[in-house]
């Protein structure tokens, strides 16, 4: 109890004016949002953990901190620090992690920023100003696991990570990286997640990746990638997630992702794909979700995803899908295993706007009819079908014309004369009358038979 107090007093006596100090004998110094320019003198040297975030500092001098053993977490976050001195941390051999990000005024770091601290298992510079940092910076941080540094100036991956083999987690993401040397990520051989989105690289040398034997979580989109090397991703048998989306690759090739037997999600999203080789994703045995959305694609042959094992998601929408017979296994796919849905046509135009889902395939003969097709044949037949309907009607009412005219003149004779007269008048009539009515008959059948054969000619 006694030893419990004195360290509570300990802490308390030494707290900063402007912080406050937990009670606890490893005790927490909180300074963070205290308008602080300049560092306390003193730090209650029980401390575990000082958070200095959103003040206003701006240097850091050799030893700034004094000795600290117990000091596991250092925060910096959110000041205005533009220039640590060489061995500024001495003193702090035991802190696990250092927080240094959101400093825009730190572009420097000198090769010795980082003396002292043995231990270091985790530190961020993030969204600070820093174009490069030095070869041999973490020549004694061997222990460090994770390093942030997302959102600088960098062109290229750092040096200084090179032979790191602890090194779990980087996150590089947001920088203005161009290219991944194949020495940029040698001796790796722990790393499990490596996030190098939303930078400018648009080329990745052979086995640029070969020492990441142990990398689960890849993020590569949102950059300029038009081709990968042949074997991009050869070795990498423990990746579960890549993200290759919101590039410019134009097709996949099979032997891209021949190693990949534990990935479990693919994102190619967001591409130009206009194809995808047959065979591509035959050793993705244990792929779960894939996203081609957002795509040129307009086909995707069966033959693609054979075999296609139990890929739980599908994702297609946002691509002009040709909605014709090379596609009809997709439909059958989406009704029976319900994986796949929005995949809207643009083409043919007897089907654009609608989804593939409500598109009919046909069968005639046991052959798909594509859409277009079966869309002309039922034309056809129905052009042919109103063309006989007016030759049937046309015929009819010729014939009826010709009944009314006869007997119309018989009437006629037969109120003019005898019925002798009559019948002189009536046979006088039809020598005279009947013969020309009958020829303009049969000539107006023989235009109206070439009319149609005319017509479904052209059809």
């Amino acid at each position: 109890m006694r030893v419990a107090m004195a360290g509570r007093w300990a802490c308390a006596r030494a707290c900063p004016a402007s912080c406050t100090c937990t009670p606890e004998r490893s005790c927490s110094v909180l300074c963070d949002r205290s308008g602080m320019a300049e560092l306390p003198k003193e730090f209650p040297c029980e401390a575990s953990a000082i958070n200095l975030d959103k003040n206003r500092l701006k240097f850091l001098s050799e030893r700034a901190f004094g000795t600290l053993p117990s000091l596991k977490t250092l925060s910096l976050d959110h000041n205005n620090i533009s220039f640590i001195t060489p061995g500024a941390f001495k003193g702090l051999s035991n802190l696990l992690e250092l927080k240094m990000a959101h400093n825009e005024y730190i572009s420097y770091l000198h090769t010795r920023t980082f003396t002292g601290l043995k231990k270091l298992l985790r530190l961020d510079l993030s969204d600070c100003n820093l174009f490069n940092i030095p070869d041999r910076i973490f020549i004694e941080q061997i222990a460090l696991k994770e390093l942030l540094c997302f959102q600088n100036n960098f062109r290229r991956i750092p040096g200084a990570i090179r032979g790191m083999e602890n090194l779990t987690h980087i996150y590089l993401e947001r920088n203005k990286i161009e290219a991944v040397a194949y020495n940029s990520l040698l001796g790796l051989g722990s790393l499990k997640y490596l996030n190098l989105q939303e930078n400018r690289i648009n080329v990745i040398h052979d086995q640029a990746f070969q020492d990441l034997v142990r990398l689960e979580n890849f993020y590569l989109n949102d950059n300029l990638l038009s081709s990968l090397p042949r074997v991009a991703f050869q070795g990498l048998s423990c990746l579960k997630m890549l993200n290759l989306g919101g590039n410019q690759l134009t097709n996949v090739s099979k032997t891209w992702f021949g190693d990949l037997v534990e990935l479990e999600v693919l994102y190619l999203d967001r591409n130009q794909l206009v194809f995808i080789e047959e065979g591509t994703f035959e050793n993705l045995t244990s792929l779960i979700t894939l996203h081609l959305n957002s795509n040129n694609l307009t086909t995707l042959p069966f033959a693609v995803f054979q075999p296609i094992y139990f890929l739980g998601r599908l994702y297609l929408f946002r691509n002009p899908w040709e909605c014709d017979c090379s596609l009809a296994w997709l439909k059958d796919w989406m009704e029976s295993y319900k994986l796949v849905r929005d995949i809207p046509c643009a083409s043919p135009s007897s089907v654009a706007g609608l989804d593939l889902s409500e598109v009919a395939f046909a069968k005639i003969n046991g052959t798909c009819v594509d859409p277009a097709e079966l869309n002309l044949t039922t034309a056809s037949s129905e052009i042919a079908s109103t063309t006989e309907n007016k030759f049937n009607s046309l015929i009819s009412k010729l014939l009826q014309q010709e009944l009314k005219e006869e007997m119309g003149n018989s009437s006629e004779s037969l109120r003019n004369g005898t019925a002798q007269e009559s019948e002189e008048a009536q046979l006088s009539d039809r020598g005279s009358t009947r013969g020309p009515d009958l020829g303009w008959v049969w000539v107006s059948l023989l235009w109206a038979v070439s009319g149609v054969y005319d017509v479904m000619a052209c059809t």
